[in-house]
């Protein structure tokens, strides 16, 4: 016979067992209620009346409990409270229409009205006593466990402790919590109090002898996490975090940080409580975005991803496919990264889908085909050279990824009638200093310039923004690896600062970006406050469980700033759209320049074509590098390295010079089509 129990570790009684535990209260509550209203006698004249409305009520029950509720909802549980609601007020109606209908009435008319509210009662009064008896039961097993110290009484704090209290393989006892909202102060949560404040936890950790202090608020802000991460460190206690539903569900295929783990498919964890890290620090919580807007530009279209298989580029193809676009079409010319992402948004990774393409954006007609075969409504260009020192020694291949790919893309993008262009850039391109901060700057002019170009409607923004926790070749990789070897951490100055955001908080701000951006935005999202490098790197390692690390100087590199900028000098911080996302305004390319594009294309590669490479985007972007500090090489020279001789680019002149001539240029028309389309 199936059967119910109030918990996974109370005995499994047998369904019809706890009805007739029902029957036999009810049963009890009538003959109280018929008691009292007969004075508490029962001639014999009554009593027949009473056996058959107990008869009556039984069946009832019976009957509605067994049809609506039983097979149904969980014995105890809050889902069955609506059932037995229901049962109860059929109960009362049937009883009523007896009595009323009946002469004489079996019972007075008093009782059958009053049997609903108080046999209700009843039922709640039982259950929530096997509830209580249970969960007694379950801490007194459970005191062989871990002592831990919950922080936060909210969704994630009651989740965290019912974890531990219904696990049986549990290795941790919650024994109190703790909770900044005055509201809870006196709250318990199955059984385990509110014990203080977050201030407090110091204290209450030595009176409850905990062990672990388990931090079971997802979307905490970092000086929260941070509150708790001294606590845990001056009192010798293991820190432990609940991650977010959204983390547990995390899929293989998916960028993992150092540190996390990723499975082949969607399982939570009978423990699913996971050691804190960096980005629990660094975070900012949850991000709010207009989902709905977000969803008006993307569902039922035809989205494009190129570099889908980067940090970046897969994440935005995660979170894409939540809103059900047409198709999601991902290019990489990586065939192994696409599989990957691939696997983390379907879960087969079969490599047969139309959707998935792989090429190289550089290969000579390549983006065309692409372009016409799909017809996209949406791109988002995520494909780019990214590492600065790589860039720096060979501006070549940053040039024909970062800016002629662009530019090819855009030309198809504006022959197709795209309707909206997502560019994503870097902070490296504010006042950049660096071969790939001009080629990423050189990418905002481009997709400014091409837009002017396309239909009224049509948008074409980029999105700029810094670091990425966890990416391929971030900060906290290269560091992870160093630790790993029991080789020292290499860090560029003690004054090195960076800014940072976790993969899904940007990913989440471009698509809201897109949403509002016009053609010409440059939008620009809000990192937070900037990092010293050095002091993130000692923070990893403690994270990560390792001895104070020894930190090695190795000088800034050619095109490397001691601070990133989100922001050029001169661009206004205005927020029209969005706490987190300024907005700024970026120029088009003179006509002239923009035509050059095709003839650097196969220049490049040639004697003395970086240095053509160097003055043009120079020219592009309209600023020359400042002087640089003492003991880093020239800026300007380190773009290109050694000049191999003699060239035919103009020579650099003063910043204000170079300033006037990219302000000079007549702005082509917004609807002179042909002036960008008809060069390949």
């Amino acid at each position: 016979m199936p059967s119910i129990a109030i918990g996974p570790r109370a005995p499994r009684w047998p369904r019809l067992l706890l009805m007739l535990l029902d029957v036999a209260l009810l049963v009890l509550v009538l003959a109280v209620l018929a008691a009292a209203r007969y004075d508490l006698t029962f001639s014999v004249k009554n009593r027949p009346g009473v056996a058959l409305a107990m008869g009556l009520s039984a069946a009832v029950y019976l009957v509605t409990y067994g049809l609506l509720v039983a097979r149904r909802y969980r014995w105890a549980s809050t889902d069955e409270m609506l059932g037995l609601g229901i049962t109860a007020l059929c109960l009362g109606a049937s009883l009523s229409a007896a009595s009323v209908l009946t002469d004489p009435s079996i019972v007075p008319l008093s009782v059958a009205v009053t049997i609903a509210p108080s046999a209700g009662s009843a039922w709640l009064v039982l259950r929530y006593a096997a509830v209580r008896i249970h969960r007694a039961r379950q801490r007194r097993d459970r005191r062989g466990g871990r002592r831990a110290v919950v922080v936060g009484a909210g969704s994630g704090g009651q989740q965290a402790v019912a974890m531990m209290l219904q696990d049986s393989r549990a290795a941790l006892h919650p024994v109190a919590l703790v909770d900044d909202d005055p509201a809870k102060r006196h709250l318990g949560v199955l059984g385990v109090r509110v014990a203080g404040r977050i201030d407090d936890l110091d204290e209450v950790v030595r009176s409850t002898e905990a062990e672990i202090i388990l931090f079971a608020i997802p979307s905490a802000p970092a000086a929260t996490v941070e509150r708790v991460v001294h606590v845990a460190a001056e009192s010798g206690c293991e820190l432990l975090v609940l991650p977010s539903f959204s983390e547990m569900l995390t899929s293989e295929g998916a960028p993992a940080g150092p540190g996390r783990r990723v499975g082949s498919q969607v399982e939570l964890p009978r423990q699913a409580f996971r050691p804190v890290l960096l980005e629990d620090l660094l975070g900012r919580g949850s991000v709010e975005t207009n989902t709905e807007a977000i969803a008006s530009y993307l569902d039922g279209k035809t989205v494009l991803v190129t570099g889908a298989g980067g940090s970046i580029g897969s994440q935005l193809c995660r979170e894409i496919a939540q809103y059900s676009p047409a198709r999601l079409v991902m290019t990489d010319r990586d065939d192994s990264l696409l599989h990957a992402v691939q696997l983390s948004i379907d879960g087969q990774g079969a490599l047969e889908s139309r959707d998935l393409v792989l090429g190289d954006l550089r290969t000579p007609g390549f983006i065309t085909d692409l372009i016409t075969d799909i017809r996209p409504d949406v791109v988002f260009h995520a494909a780019a050279i990214k590492h600065l020192t790589l860039a720096e020694r060979f501006p070549a291949e940053a040039f024909l990824t970062n800016v002629v790919a662009t530019a090819d893309l855009l030309r198809a993008c504006v022959a197709a009638d795209v309707d909206r262009f997502v560019n994503i850039s870097t902070d490296k391109a504010a006042d950049p200093r660096s071969v790939l901060g001009y080629t990423k700057r050189t990418t905002e002019l481009l997709t400014a310039t091409f837009g002017t170009t396309a239909s009224d409607d049509a948008r074409y923004m980029s999105v700029r923004f810094g670091n990425v926790l966890g990416s391929r070749g971030s900060a906290l990789t290269t560091f992870a690896a160093q630790l790993a070897a029991g080789r020292p951490i290499t860090i560029t100055s003690p004054d090195m600062t960076r800014y940072f955001m976790t993969v899904h908080e940007a990913c989440q701000l471009v698509l809201q970006a897109a949403v509002d951006g016009e053609t010409g935005d440059g939008l620009v999202l809000d990192m937070g406050t900037a990092h010293n490098i050095e002091q993130l790197a000692r923070r990893f390692a403690a994270l990560q469980g390792f001895a104070e690390p020894r930190i090695v100087y190795t000088g800034a590199r050619p095109g490397e700033k001691l601070a990133e900028t989100t922001l050029a000098a001169g661009e206004p911080d205005e927020r029209p759209f969005h706490p987190l996302i300024s907005r700024v305004r970026i120029p088009v390319l003179p006509r002239d320049l923009l035509l050059d594009i095709t003839e650097l294309r196969t220049g490049v590669v040639t004697s003395g074509g970086v240095q053509l490479v160097r003055d043009w985007l120079r020219d592009a972007v309209g600023v020359v590098a400042p002087p640089p500090a003492p003991g880093v090489e020239d800026a300007s020279t380190s773009l290109v390295g050694p000049t191999p001789g003699p060239t035919s680019g103009p020579t650099p002149g003063p910043a204000s010079e170079a300033e006037d001539d990219a302000t000079a240029h007549h702005a082509p028309d917004h609807h002179d089509r042909t002036a960008w389309t008809s060069h390949s």
